[in-house]
């Protein structure tokens, strides 16, 4: 039995995730993106796929790059979140 690290609830289902040199623990892929997924700096949604970003910002679309008036971005598919 584990316990998931966001949400506290035991189950014998449970997966370890490593992250930052640590190990976290879901019982859920829904625990794990709200944990893990990093949040668009412009409309706040949580990133599921690749993001855009600048050298300041994280963003889910270039709509809302540019929206946000960053000139310079980029794809980019390995970018963690802060926490």
């Amino acid at each position: 039995m584990g316990t998931c690290s966001v949400c506290a609830n035991e189950s014998s289902r449970t997966f370890d995730v490593m992250y930052e040199g640590g190990i976290l623990t879901f019982d859920s892929f829904q625990c794990a993106i709200h944990r893990l997924a990093p949040i668009c700096n412009h409309c706040d949604c949580l990133i599921l796929g690749h993001v855009v970003e600048s050298e300041a910002a994280i963003y889910c679309c270039t709509q809302c790059a540019e929206r946000a008036q960053e000139k310079a971005i980029e794809r980019g598919t390995d970018v963690a979140p802060e926490v």
